[in-house]
C-alpha cells in the first residue's frame, strides 16, 4: 500500500499570549515606550545649525547627499563613520548575545517592540488570553465583526504613524507632513509610506512570531555567539522535576499550571530546554514567580541563568556571580573591539577639519606648451566648505622649484565657497622654460587653501610634469 506523502506544511496555530505582571514585564513596557518615542519624535527636534542648513536634529538629506546627526554633519566621503556605527552594532549585538543570550531580541527588535503594541491594543479591545481564545473559535457574528474592525482599525492607525514617521527622516518633517496632506508630496513618499504600512501592520498584527522563526537569520546565529556561561532564561529541571500539582506527593516545585506557556509570545514551552525560538523576553520568569508566590515557593524556578552553574545547583552549592559569567574572554574580546573603534571614530571626528580639497590633475594632455614656451599643468580641485557660513579661500602651493599658480576666470587666488557646499575650480600651475621643472618629468608640490577668516589650512600632494628630454 502506498505510504502518504509526509506533510511539510504545519498550518499556523495563533497564539494568544496572556497578560503578566513582574519586572521584567515592567521593563519591557519601559523599554517600549522610549523606543518608539525616540522613532516617532526624533524627526520633529529642531536643531540650529545657521541660516543656510536644515535645522532638523536628525535627517538623511538625499537630495544634498547629507546626513544630520545633531551637531554631527556627515558626508558622502565620510561614509566610513557610517560603516564603523554599523560594525559597532554589530560588535554590540554579538557582545550582549554572548553575555545575555537574545536580550536584543527580547527587548529592543522592531519586531519585538510593535508586536507588544500591537497585543496590547488587541487585548485592551478583545479582551486577556481566555477571551481573545473563545472570539477567535467563535462563529463570525456582529460583536466578532465589530471588535475586530476595530482592532484592525487601530492597528491600521499605528502602522500608518510608522510609515510616516520613518519618511520624515529623509526631509524637513513639517514641511512633508504639509505637503502629504496637500496631495503634493513625491510619489515615492507615499510609496514608502504605503509599503512600511502593509508590511508593520501584517508583520505586528498576523505575522508576529513566524518572523522571529522563518524570516529572521539571527535564531540561527545566535548558537555561535553562546556557550555555556552565557546568562539566558532557562528553567531548574533539577528542582521543578518531577512535576505535579499542588495537592500531590511530589518532590517537584513546579505544579504544571502552564503559566509560562500561556504569557509566551513565541508559544513555546520552556521547560522543554533551550530552544531556537525563545526570545528570552523572560515573561515566562514573571509568570512562574507569581506562581511560586501563591503556593509559598522560592522564586526562580524559571530564571536568568548559565547552564554551567547547574551542576552546582544540583549539588546544593551557591552559583558563580553574575560578573563572572560575563566577564570572560569571549565579551572581553568583544568590549575590546568595540571600544577601539569607538574611539577611533570619535577621534576621528574631533580631528576633522571644516575646509577640505581634493586635487585631480587633468592628464589630458599631460602638459601643454603655451606661445612663449611656459610648460602649464591643469589640476581640478574640489573645495569643502563644512562651515555654516560662506568663506574665502585663499589657494597657494608649496615646491623646492619655482612654479607659478593661478586660477581659471580669476585675476587673484580667492575662491568663495558657500556655506555646506563644494565648489570645482580649474587651477593652473606654469614653469617657465629656464626653470627645472620645465623639463623634468616630475616634480612633487603641494597645494594649500586657507580659510581667511579662521586661518584653517589643508593640503594635498601632488606632482608636476615637464617636458622631459627625449
Amino acid at each position: 500500500m502506498k505510504q502518504p506523502a509526509p506533510v511539510l506544511y504545519a498550518p499556523r496555530e495563533p497564539i494568544f499570549p496572556k497578560r503578566v505582571t513582574g519586572t521584567f514585564r515592567r521593563l519591557k513596557w519601559w523599554i517600549m515606550g522610549l523606543t518608539l518615542a525616540i522613532y516617532y519624535l526624533t524627526p520633529w527636534i529642531r536643531w540650529d545649525r545657521g541660516p543656510n542648513l536644515p535645522d532638523q536634529a536628525v535627517l538623511v538629506d538625499m537630495a544634498s547627499r547629507r546626513f544630520y546627526f545633531f551637531w554631527i554633519e556627515i558626508w558622502p566621503h565620510e561614509f566610513y563613520f557610517v560603516a564603523g556605527l554599523l560594525i559597532m552594532a554589530g560588535l554590540g549585538l554579538f557582545l550582549f548575545t554572548s553575555a545575555l543570550g537574545r536580550v536584543w531580541c527580547g527587548y529592543t527588535c522592531p519586531q519585538t517592540v510593535w508586536t507588544d503594541l500591537f497585543i496590547l491594543v488587541e487585548r485592551w479591545i478583545e479582551g486577556d488570553r481566555n477571551a481573545r481564545v473563545r472570539l477567535h473559535r467563535a462563529d463570525w457574528s456582529f460583536r466578532k465583526l465589530r471588535l475586530r474592525l476595530t482592532k484592525w482599525a487601530v492597528w491600521l492607525a499605528i502602522a500608518i504613524a510608522t510609515g510616516g514617521a520613518w519618511v520624515f527622516y529623509f526631509t524637513d518633517a513639517p514641511t512633508l507632513l504639509h505637503d502629504l496632506f496637500a496631495f503634493t508630496a513625491h510619489p515615492a513618499a507615499y510609496i514608502t509610506i504605503a509599503v512600511l504600512t502593509m508590511t508593520t501592520f501584517v508583520f505586528g498584527g498576523f505575522m508576529r512570531e513566524q518572523i522571529c522563526i522563518y524570516m529572521c537569520p539571527w535564531p540561527r546565529i545566535q548558537a555561535a555567539m553562546m556557550d555555556p556561561d552565557t546568562i539566558t532564561v532557562a528553567y531548574r529541571e533539577w528542582r521543578g522535576e518531577p512535576r505535579g500539582k499542588k495537592h500531590e506527593d511530589t518532590k517537584g516545585d513546579c505544579i504544571d499550571c502552564m503559566a509560562c506557556v500561556n504569557v509566551c509570545p513565541m508559544g513555546i514551552d520552556i521547560r522543554e530546554g533551550q530552544q531556537m525560538e525563545c526570545i528570552t523576553c523572560a515573561l515566562c520568569i514573571d509568570a512562574c514567580d507569581d506562581v511560586m508566590n501563591k503556593i509559598g515557593k522560592p522564586r526562580g524556578l524559571i530564571d536568568y541563568l548559565a547552564l554551567s552553574d547547574e551542576p552546582a545547583e544540583r549539588a546544593g552549592e551557591a552559583p558563580k556571580s553574575n560578573w563572572r559569567h560575563i566577564l570572560r574572554p569571549r565579551t572581553l574580546l568583544y568590549t575590546a573591539m568595540w571600544s577601539l573603534i569607538g574611539v577611533g571614530l570619535v577621534y576621528a571626528l574631533f580631528i576633522r577639519s571644516d575646509i577640505e580639497l581634493t586635487v585631480s590633475p587633468v592628464r589630458n594632455p599631460v602638459y601643454v606648451v603655451q606661445s612663449d614656451g611656459d610648460i602649464r599643468n591643469i589640476y581640478d580641485i574640489r573645495l569643502r566648505n563644512k562651515s555654516g557660513d560662506e568663506r574665502q579661500f585663499h589657494l597657494s602651493l608649496i615646491s623646492e622649484d619655482i612654479l607659478r599658480i593661478s586660477l581659471q576666470g580669476r585675476s587673484d587666488l580667492i575662491v568663495r565657497v558657500p556655506a555646506d557646499s563644494t565648489v570645482l575650480q580649474r587651477v593652473y600651475v606654469t614653469a617657465r622654460p629656464q626653470d627645472p621643472p620645465a623639463s623634468r618629468d616630475r616634480t612633487d608640490l603641494r597645494l594649500w587653501v586657507e580659510d581667511i577668516t579662521s586661518a584653517a589650512r589643508a593640503s594635498q600632494d601632488t606632482v608636476f610634469n615637464g617636458k622631459a628630454p627625449q
